[in-house]
C-alpha cells in the first residue's frame, strides 16, 4: 500500500463518530505521508497543509464540496482586499492543486472512499484558467534594488556605529551587535542568502591554495543552500574575492566569538539564549538598521530563503 492510501488511515466498515471531520484530517495526514515520501522538505509540507486548511476554513466545507467557484472567490480575495504579492497568491493556490490532485488520484483511493461514505466525492478545481502561470523566472517587487555603493557603506557604518554606541554604555548587548555586524558583512561578502549564512559553522571557512594572501579565510563552504524539490540542501564553495572580508571574519574567530563562550558550539553565529541565531533575529535587527538608515521597503528581510544582502 503506497503512503498516503485511505485503506492506511481509515479501517473498512468502521463506524466514524465524526465522519466528514475525520475522514478530512485522515486526508491531510495522507497528504503529508506522500509529499514525505518524496522527500518534500517538512516546511513544505507544513505550509501546504495550512494552506489546504485555511481554504477549507474560508470556503467552510469539506473536499468533496469544493467547487471551481470558490477558488475563485479565495484568490480573489487574497488579491484584492489582502493585497498579498503575486507569487505568494500562486504558492496558495498551487498548495490547493496538489492537494486536490492527490486526493482525486484513484490509487489512494480518497474519491471511492468519498463516493462511500457521502455519496460524492472530490475534483480538481485549481485549474490553468483560475490561477496565474509562472513564466519568469525572478517574480521579485521591481521596488527592490541592490544598496548603492554610497548606502552599503552607510548601513556597515551604521553597524559599527551601534556596536560602539552599545559598549560606551556598559551594556552586554554589544556582543550580539558585533555579531550581527560581521555577520550582514560576511552575508555581503560572500552573496549568501540569510539561512545559508546562519547555518554556517566555524569549520566551514579554510585556505584557498590560489589566494594565500587571505589565510584561514580564502574560501567559505555553504552547507546549507536553497535545495530543489525533494533534495537535500544544496552544496557550493565561494571563494573570498575582498581583501576586508578575512579580516573581519579573523577579528571575529580571535577576539569577539570565544566570548559567547562557544568551546562546543560548532555555530559561526551563535545565539545568547541558544546554539545558533534565528531567522526572526536576523530579520528584525536587518529592519531595525533599514529604519534607522531611513530606507525605505524595498530593502525587506522576511523570509529565510532570501537574501540578507539588499537584491
Amino acid at each position: 500500500m503506497i503512503p498516503g492510501a485511505a485503506r492506511l488511515l481509515l479501517i473498512d466498515g468502521v463506524a466514524l463518530l465524526r465522519p466528514e471531520e475525520q475522514v478530512f484530517t485522515a486526508m491531510l495526514t495522507g497528504f503529508a505521508n506522500q509529499q514525505l515520501a518524496r522527500n518534500l522538505a517538512q516546511t513544505t509540507v507544513e505550509g501546504r497543509e495550512n494552506t489546504v486548511k485555511a481554504f477549507a476554513a474560508y470556503v467552510n466545507t469539506h473536499p468533496w464540496h469544493w467547487t471551481p467557484a470558490m477558488v475563485d472567490e479565495w484568490l480573489g480575495d487574497l488579491r484584492s482586499p489582502r493585497d498579498l504579492k503575486r507569487s505568494t497568491v500562486r504558492s496558495y493556490s498551487e498548495a490547493v492543486r496538489a492537494f486536490c490532485h492527490f486526493v482525486t488520484d484513484p490509487l489512494y483511493e480518497w474519491t471511492a472512499t468519498c463516493e462511500e461514505r457521502f455519496g460524492t466525492h472530490p475534483v480538481q478545481v485549481v485549474h490553468e484558467w483560475n490561477t496565474a502561470v509562472h513564466v519568469q523566472d525572478n517574480e521579485s517587487d521591481p521596488k527592490k534594488r541592490a544598496f548603492t555603493k554610497a548606502e552599503l557603506h552607510a548601513f556597515f557604518a551604521h553597524c559599527d556605529d551601534e556596536v560602539a554606541r552599545i559598549r560606551a554604555f556598559g551594556r552586554k548587548g554589544w556582543l550580539p551587535a558585533f555579531r550581527d555586524a560581521t555577520l550582514f558583512k560576511t552575508a555581503y561578502a560572500y552573496g549568501l542568502r540569510r539561512n545559508e549564512t546562519r547555518m554556517l559553522d566555524a569549520a566551514d571557512f579554510g585556505r584557498n591554495p590560489h589566494g594565500a594572501e587571505h589565510g584561514e579565510y580564502g574560501r567559505c563552504q555553504v552547507r546549507f543552500g536553497k535545495a530543489k524539490k525533494g533534495s537535500p540542501p544544496k552544496r557550493r564553495s565561494v571563494l573570498t574575492v575582498f581583501g576586508w572580508s578575512a579580516d573581519v571574519l579573523d577579528e571575529w574567530f580571535t577576539e569577539v566569538r570565544p566570548l559567547f563562550g562557544t568551546d562546543s558550539n560548532p555555530a559561526l553565529w551563535p545565539s545568547e539564549r541558544g546554539a545558533r541565531i534565528g531567522c526572526q533575529r536576523l530579520n528584525s535587527r536587518f529592519i531595525a538598521y533599514r529604519k534607522a538608515l531611513g530606507l525605505d521597503d524595498g530593502w525587506t528581510s522576511t523570509r529565510c530563503e532570501g537574501r540578507t544582502s539588499p537584491t
